[in-house]
C-alpha cells in the first residue's frame, strides 16, 4: 500500500475530469507531477507539486491554481482533514486520524507484500559484482562493492524481479601465470627447501600462497615439480581452484553467494573473442589504426598500427585497442566477448558493480554493449568508492599477514558480518566512506546498526513480557483505533517504506534502506522515551497489558524493520 502513489493517481484522475469539463488544460504527459512527504514543519502528510507543473500551460500563478485545485481535491476525499497551499505553489494535505487507522489495518493484513511495487513489470537482471582477480583473498577494497551488488540484487528480488548474481573470473593472462609461479616457488620451498624469490615483484608473497601450495601438494594431483613449464597448465588450474575456494569462503562470511561463475579463459578458448570481433567488424565498428600517446607518456610511447574498436562513435574520448603487440587479446577484448555472452542470455538489464579504480572503464564497455545490442540503457554501471578505516580518529591498519592489504576476514573478525554490511551501505556508493571502528562498537545513537537492532529488540521485549509471539499474525476483532499525533508521526514514517523501496530499486541505491531504517528507529525510540514521564505512552500499562492499538503499532514497526534488515541481510536479534 503506497499512499503516495495512490494519491498521485487520485490527483491525476481529478485532473482528467477537470480537463474533460474544459476547466483545466493538460500537457501531453503528467510525469512531472509528484506526491511526496512534506517537511515536518508543515504538519502535513502528503505534498504535491501539481499546481507548479500545470501553471504555465493554464496561464495562472502556481499559488492561484493550487488554491483552485485544493478545493476540488478536498471535496473528493472525506479522509482529508485540511489542505494548505505553500509558496511557491505546493499543495499540502493533512488526513483525519481515521485515515491512519485504515492505513495500519491495511498494512497488517498485507504484511508480506507491504513495500513491494505490485505495478512494476517483472524484468530479468544480471548483476556482475566483485569479480576480483583469482589470485588471493578478498580485501577491504572489494568489500563495499560486494555488499553493494548483493543488496541491489536483494532489492530487485524483493520487488519481484528475476535476478542472477554473477562473478567473472579473470583467469587468463600474464598475472595468472605469475600467480601460478608464486604457488610453484612456494611448493619448491616446502618440498626442496629452496628460498622463495621475494625480490621478484611480479610474484605474490602472501601467507595464503603457502596454504595453496600445501593443499596442492596434499592433493597429489601433480607428481613432479621439477619444471614449471611442464606442469604450468595443470598448476594454473589447481591454483585458481584454491583461490576461488578462498574467495567463495570470504564471500560466504559476508553473507554473499553468487549464482554463477564465468571464466575468461573459457571464453578465450571457445573463440568467443574472435566471434564477437567478427560481428563488430561486419558492422564496421572495428578498424586498424594508431592511438596517440596518453598524456605524460610521449617519450615512452611507441605508436603502432593495431586493431581498434570505434568507442568514440558512442561518446568515449578515444577508440580502444583490442590486441596487444604480441598478438594476444587485451583485457578489453575479452570483456567485450564476456558482455556479448551476457547479451546472448537474454537479460533485460545488465548491471556491473565497479571499484573506484575502474570508473574510467565505464564508457568503453558501455560503448561496446551499445554497439552489440543497439540499446543505450542495456548496461548500467555502479561505482563503489573507496573505504577508509578509522580508529581513534586516525587511519587504522589491521593485520597484514595475508599480504600487503587488509582482508575481508580481518574486518569481519574485528566487527562482525552485520556491522560490516550495514555500515558499508550507510552512505551512497558514489562517495567515499569512513568506516569508524569506534562508532561501530558503540552502543548509542552514533552506531546506526545498534540503534536499528535495539529498536527491534525493544519491541521484542514487549512481546516477551506479555508472553506473546512477535512472529505470529495478530488477530484482533475491533480495529477502531484513533492514534495520537506522536503515534501518527511513526505511522507517517512507515508509510514512506514503499517509496523508499521504489526509489532504491529504480535508482539502484541500496543505501536508502539503512538510512530509512535508522530514521524509523529514531522515531520509535523518541516515542518509547516519552513513556518515562508519561504513563499513557507506555506500551505495557499498569495492569501489565497492552492496548490493541499499541500492539498493532508495534507489529507494523517490527514488520518493516525485519523486512528492511532481511534485504540488507543483517540480523534482528530479539535480545541485546
Amino acid at each position: 500500500m503506497n499512499i503516495f502513489q495512490q494519491y498521485l493517481e487520485k490527483i491525476k484522475k481529478i485532473l482528467f475530469e477537470l480537463s474533460k469539463k474544459g476547466d483545466l488544460i493538460l500537457p501531453e504527459t503528467l510525469d512531472g507531477i509528484t506526491s511526496e512527504t512534506p517537511p515536518d514543519k508543515f504538519n502535513s502528510d502528503i505534498s504535491t507539486n501539481v499546481a507548479m507543473v500545470l501553471s504555465k500551460i493554464n496561464k495562472k500563478s502556481p499559488v492561484d491554481l493550487a488554491k483552485n485545485l485544493s478545493e476540488v481535491i478536498k471535496k473528493s476525499d472525506e479522509l482529508i482533514e485540511d489542505i494548505s497551499v505553500i509558496k511557491p505553489g505546493f499543495i499540502n494535505i493533512k488526513f483525519k486520524p481515521v485515515f491512519w487507522f485504515n492505513f495500519i489495518n491495511e498494512i497488517i493484513k498485507n504484511s508480506k507484500t507491504f513495500g513491494k511495487n505490485s505495478n512494476e513489470s517483472k524484468k530479468k537482471f544480471l548483476i556482475e559484482f566483485v569479480s576480483a582477480n583469482p589470485t588471493g583473498p578478498l580485501h577491504v577494497g572489494h568489500c563495499r562493492g560486494a555488499i553493494l551488488g548483493d543488496v541491489i540484487a536483494n532489492i530487485l528480488s524483493f520487488n519481484n524481479h528475476d535476478v542472477t548474481k554473477e562473478y567473472y573470473v579473470n583467469d587468463y593472462g600474464n598475472q595468472i601465470i605469475n600467480f601460478a609461479k608464486s604457488v610453484y616457488f612456494r611448493i619448491r620451498e616446502i618440498k626442496f627447501n629452496e628460498k622463495f624469490p621475494i625480490q621478484d615483484e611480479n610474484l605474490y608473497p602472501g601467507d595464503y600462497i603457502n596454504e595453496f601450495a600445501n593443499n596442492i601438494i596434499s592433493s597429489n594431483k601433480i607428481k613432479n615439480f621439477e619444471n614449471f613449464n611442464n606442469i604450468s597448465e595443470q598448476l594454473i588450474t589447481l591454483s585458481i581452484e584454491e583461490s576461488l575456494k578462498l574467495i567463495k569462503s570470504n564471500l560466504k562470511s559476508l553473507g554473499i553467494i553468487h549464482d554463477s561463475f564465468v571464466s575468461e579463459k573459457d571464453l578465450v578458448l571457445n573463440k568467443e573473442v574472435e566471434k564477437v570481433l567478427g560481428h563488430l567488424k561486419k558492422n564496421k565498428f572495428i578498424y586498424k589504426g594508431k592511438i596517440k600517446a596518453p598524456a605524460g607518456e610521449d617519450n615512452n610511447w611507441i605508436e603502432r598500427e593495431q586493431l581498434l574498436f570505434k568507442s568514440s562513435d558512442f561518446g568515449d574520448d578515444k577508440d580502444r585497442a583490442l590486441q596487444k603487440s604480441d598478438g594476444t587479446w587485451t583485457y578489453f577484448a575479452s570483456d567485450v566477448a564476456y558482455h556479448n555472452n551476457k547479451l546472448n542470455r537474454n537479460y533485460d538489464y545488465l548491471i556491473n558493480i565497479l571499484g573506484a579504480d575502474h570508473a574510467g572503464y565505464i564508457k568503453r564497455i558501455s560503448s561496446s554493449v551499445e554497439a552489440l545490442s543497439g540499446s543505450k540503457n542495456k548496461l548500467i554501471c555502479k561505482v563503489s568508492q573507496l573505504v577508509k578505516l578509522i580508529k581513534d580518529k586516525k587511519p587504522f591498519k589491521m593485520s597484514k599477514r595475508k599480504g600487503d592489504y587488509i582482508t575481508v576476514d580481518d574486518l569481519i573478525s574485528e566487527v562482525g558480518k552485520d556491522a560490516t554490511r550495514f555500515i558499508m551501505l550507510n552512505r551512497s556508493s558514489d562517495v567515499e566512506l569512513d568506516f569508524d571502528f569506534d562508532n561501530v562498537v558503540e552502543k548509542s545513537k552514533e552506531n546506526p546498526l545498534y540503534y536499528v537492532q535495539y529498536c527491534y529488540a525493544r519491541i521484542a521485549s514487549v512481546y516477551r513480557h506479555l508472553e506473546l509471539n512477535m512472529n505470529s499474525d495478530i488477530e484482533i476483532q475491533n480495529h477502531n483505533f484513533e492514534y495520537s499525533e506522536d503515534e501518527i508521526r511513526i505511522l507517517k514514517k512507515i508509510s514512506e517504506w514503499p517509496t523508499c523501496i521504489d526509489i532504491a530499486c529504480r535508482k539502484l541505491e541500496p543505501h536508502r534502506i539503512p538510512v530509512y531504517l535508522y530514521e524509523l528507529s529514531s522515531k520509535f525510540h523518541a516515542y518509547w522515551n516519552l513513556g518515562k514521564d508519561m504513563p499513557e505512552k507506555r506500551f505495557i500499562n499498569q495492569q501489565k497489558k497492552i492496548s490493541n492499538d499499541k500492539l498493532i503499532l508495534l507489529k507494523a514497526i517490527s514488520n518493516v524493520i525485519k523486512s528492511g534488515m532481511e534485504i540488507v541481510n543483517v540480523s534482528t536479534p530479539e535480545e541485546m
